[in-house]
């Protein structure tokens, strides 16, 4: 049980601002650190989820949006050494530069191919060098550095052909008893890491309330009587989920604390548990079994689904955590759990992803009116029995049809939704042509 600990420590990571932007951020000011000089042009190649999600996020110190500008302000001023936090340090010149740099056409962002799985490459040239750098499979895992045709570094991991590695994925070794076992006799002190967590987002929660940016922080207060803390459990939930999803997804300069790559996910897999513990005296301990199993049941669903499809995976695998979260916490059985599952996977499985975006928000809400009442009706013997739609005969079954639904499920869904992205860059409703390229 001890490897579970291990998998959870391993795949939080504080990411600042929406993480694919970051991630291009970062492979960008990983080129720029192997060459000197004047930038000149910098090119980008992304995977189709890669590409909507960065495609109008906020950019962390600057109002900008989208991937050009993030790979842009990533070659000026990112700092390679911060990983996924590499404009933490930008300042308002550095912004300029990366603007007039887009705005002098020297920026090129291409669609790579329709997949769930990352790719990003960054090519910085400037009048002494060029610099390649390729991450695959997790929004910081490089695998190629390529230095003025010189290869620095090659990764040759073997692949499937899907791009998945064929080892069975670690938390796929585990039953859904055994994660909700391992939340019951997990060594408390071995979960102390876990507060990391809330104390990241919770920053992040207090960015969004005080922003004159965010809107949907201010109409969640107001619909939980002004108050950020009330003695309704479910409307605190969603201010503290959504306040900070919205923070996040402007731009505004507090990271998120991610699970499986992605801050949203992270955020939604704590922050209603937060509300929760807050509203009714749960215990410390308490609140960290219960965030412990969240993100477990989050990282079950994704290994299926892939790091980025076409699939809300935050609503979807997040949500089913924390809804099952929330049963954990009011002493549910895992019987109640399992049908918790039964009544995610019948209800929002399918809800797309169309890109890291104001829409998230929105998302985030849904997400957790979903979970609460999934909790609330498995916890009252109601469920969505197992003959019906993608319920599966066991709840490992039900969370790998969850994630089957986006990979492979949803790739025309995600080549659809590319469309109406290059449709708005371009102003042509016909894209055809481009599509029999990918």
């Amino acid at each position: 049980m001890e490897e579970l600990t291990r998998l959870i420590r391993s795949d939080m990571r504080p990411a600042l601002g929406v993480t694919e932007p970051g991630a291009i951020a970062f492979a960008a000011a990983k080129a720029r650190s192997y060459t000197s000089g004047e930038v000149i042009s910098v090119t980008v190649k992304l995977n189709s989820g890669m590409y909507k999600n960065a495609f109008t996020c906020g950019i962390p110190n600057s109002r900008e949006v989208g991937s050009e500008f993030a790979a842009a302000l990533g070659a000026i001023a990112g700092n390679e050494e911060l990983g996924l936090e590499s404009l933490s340090d930008v300042k308002q010149k550095d912004a300029e530069r990366a603007e007039k740099l887009v705005k002098q056409g020297k920026v090129q962002v291409i669609l790579q191919d329709i997949s769930s799985r990352i790719f990003i490459e960054v090519e910085v040239k400037t009048k002494l060098d060029q610099a390649v750098v390729t991450i695959e499979d997790t929004h910081t895992n490089i695998t190629g550095i390529v230095v003025n045709g010189e290869v620095r570094f090659a990764n040759s991991k073997e692949k499937t052909k899907g791009g998945e590695a064929e080892e069975k994925p670690q938390i796929h070794r585990y039953t859904f008893r055994q994660l909700c076992e391992y939340a019951d006799i997990a060594d408390v002190s071995e979960l102390e890491f876990i507060w990391e967590a809330y104390r990241v987002n919770l920053e992040l929660f207090e960015a969004g309330m005080t922003s004159e940016r965010t809107t949907f922080a201010k109409s969640l207060l107001r619909k939980n009587g002004g108050m950020v803390f009330s003695g309704e459990e479910q409307k605190t939930a969603s201010l503290f989920c959504n306040a900070a999803i919205e923070a996040r997804v402007i731009g505004l300069d507090k990271p998120a604390m991610s699970i499986t790559g992605s801050g949203a996910h992270g955020i939604i897999a704590t922050m209603p548990l937060y509300a929760a513990y807050k509203v009714n005296g749960y215990s410390k301990e308490q609140l960290l079994r219960a965030t412990a199993l969240s993100y477990l049941i989050c990282m079950y669903i994704k290994e299926y689904s892939g790091k980025l499809s076409a699939f809300c995976g935050c609503a979807i695998a997040a949500g089913t955590g924390m809804a099952c979260a929330l049963v954990y916490l009011r002493g549910g059985t895992v019987e109640m759990m399992e049908h918790t599952i039964n009544n995610m996977a019948g209800s929002i499985t399918g809800m797309i992803c169309d890109g890291g975006n104001q829409g998230c928000t929105m998302k985030g809400i849904a997400a957790v009116d979903a979970a609460y009442q999934s909790a609330e009706l498995a916890m009252d013997g109601v469920y969505i029995d197992d003959v019906h739609g993608i319920i599966g005969n066991t709840p490992e079954e039900t969370m790998r049809n969850m994630g089957e639904i986006a990979s492979p499920g949803m790739i025309g869904t995600e080549k659809t939704i590319w469309t109406f992205y290059r449709e708005r860059e371009t102003g042509d409703s016909d894209v055809s042509g481009r599509e029999k390229q990918i």
